[in-house]
């Protein structure tokens, strides 16, 4: 009997340091990890949100980059942090939503995490180095079944969002093409503009300045409605693919451990972010809208794409076969 007066007394006092912790947080610097390079969508993304939480919590946020398998290595290190709410993920749909239903990952996204809110979506845009002879998606379609193989594309990584929308693209339109994989999809991006790879499906973040200097052509986005950031530019679903969609999103997510008072509060301060009209305007100048969505929205958006591409994915597989 006293072992289990003690075992309660115990229990108690550490619920109660847990929801004092939780009340005083934070009281230390918080990091930000970010698994892509510095300098395209999902950092920019971050260095928004770093800016905006430093001023609401009065404590300094830095932006760690930890790039690597399309989004994987960040995300997974994530996972295996403590949930003391210091360490968080800017984290996006490759990784999250692709990566665990396409390859083995060491982390399961709706287990090893505590979703907080989707804080920006943006479209892709089919970008082309402009020495091809291709000014249009269906150029792109034509040129690729008349060279089969020959074009190649950069993106992310293997894991990622560019990677899977280019093979969903060619699994539908019967093409192929040859990958080459960077740490980013700003390098990636970089390499459609030197002419080491012919194209890339790049977040809108990545592509308006090349396209405002015309060192790439802009054929397409992703999204199923036009952007307002390139009106311009058509659908793939509305030219080539009905139907067609493939859409980013940056979202912050916790290790799982992280108290439920930590995630309450930070939700809390992602509903003001996403009605500041400073985070509005950064977020547009990067090509991408300012979202918000309660912790259980999030949990469900993850939970329903990890089934869309668990669909897509057989659908991939079974047109290469």
């Amino acid at each position: 009997m006293k072992r289990l007066v003690v075992a309660a007394f115990s229990l108690w006092v550490a619920m109660g340091f847990t929801v004092a912790s939780a009340e005083e947080w934070p009281t230390k610097t918080i990091r930000l990890v970010v698994p892509y390079a510095p300098g395209g969508y999902t950092d920019a993304v971050a260095r928004i949100t770093a800016n905006y939480l430093e001023k609401a919590l009065g404590q300094t946020v830095i932006v760690d980059n930890r790039a690597g398998g399309g989004g994987i290595v960040g995300t997974d290190l994530i996972a295996k942090l403590p949930g003391d709410g210091y360490s968080l993920c800017v984290c996006s749909v490759g990784a999250i939503s692709i990566s665990p239903v396409a390859q083995g990952v060491q982390y399961d996204p709706l287990k090893d995490f505590k979703p907080i809110s989707i804080v920006s979506t943006i479209p892709q845009t089919v970008i082309v180095n402009p020495s091809l002879p291709i000014k249009s998606i269906q150029d792109l379609v034509s040129y690729a079944k008349d060279h089969p193989g020959q074009l190649n594309f950069g993106s992310s990584g293997a894991g990622g969002l560019m990677y899977f929308s280019v093979a969903l693209f060619q699994a539908r339109t019967g093409t192929k093409m040859t990958h080459v994989p960077f740490k980013g999809g700003s390098p990636a991006t970089a390499a459609v503009v030197s002419g080491e790879v012919n194209l890339a499906f790049t977040n809108m973040t990545d592509a308006l300045p090349q396209m405002e200097a015309n060192t790439v052509r802009a054929l397409a986005v992703t999204s199923t409605q036009r952007s307002e950031f390139a009106p311009q530019l058509p659908t793939i679903a509305e030219t080539v693919l009905p139907g067609y969609s493939a859409e980013s999103w940056n979202g912050i997510l916790a290790p799982a451990s992280t108290p439920d008072a930590i995630i309450d509060k930070l939700s809390g301060v992602f509903k003001k972010m996403a009605a500041d009209p400073d985070v509005q305007k950064s977020m547009a100048i990067a090509g991408a809208s300012t979202v918000f969505t309660t912790p259980a929205e999030y949990r469900s958006r993850i939970a329903q794409e990890l089934e869309q591409w668990r669909s897509l994915l057989k659908e991939i597989a079974d047109k290469k076969t």
